[in-house]
């Protein structure tokens, strides 16, 4: 049985390696989606191809893990790459009442279902919202994220993470 992982992963954390990580011990194969959504263009901080390079980096080492792009409905892609199941992690409550919607509203438009993986308690607290704030900072992240969102976090801040070490 196939999986899709949506998301925006910018960029990728340790919840979502996490999510990642159990997702491919159950399916055969999980494809992690990029989905790009044109009324958010503008509002990452890392482009769509800088999000796909790391994430190819950061699921390198999975033998049944692939990544990919699309925009538009995710039902439609589901449709298209003839799978059936969407995987999302959930780390609170008020994210299962959000993805709760969306999973019955996939269901009836798209005949597709979705699989709930609890991210380990240990990342319930990480988003990719609050790992950007931090590195904006210069903070350390280098927990919270894979390797490959770390270095390209760091390039991304550099002058942050420069100035806070020389003053360190």
């Amino acid at each position: 049985m196939n999986a899709v992982f949506p998301g925006s992963f910018d960029p990728i954390t340790s919840g979502h390696m996490d999510v990642l990580t159990r997702a491919s011990r159950i399916f055969d194969q999980v494809t992690v989606t990029v989905m790009h959504n044109a009324r958010k263009q503008g509002k990452h901080l890392f482009t769509l191809e800088e999000r796909l390079a790391i994430l190819h980096e950061a699921t390198a080492h999975f033998g049944n893990v692939s990544v990919d792009t699309f925009g538009g409905l995710l039902v439609d892609y589901m449709a298209r790459q003839q799978k059936g199941i969407i995987v999302r992690g959930l780390r609170a409550v008020s994210d299962y009442e959000y993805e709760l919607q969306i999973a019955h509203l996939n269901r009836q438009i798209g005949e597709v279902e979705t699989v709930f993986i609890m991210a380990a308690t240990r990342w319930s607290f990480v988003s990719s919202t609050m790992v950007r704030e931090i590195a904006s900072y210069g903070g350390d992240i280098s927990e919270m994220v894979p390797r490959a969102s770390a270095a390209a976090l760091r390039r991304k801040f550099a002058e942050v993470y420069a100035e806070r070490e020389a003053g360190a």
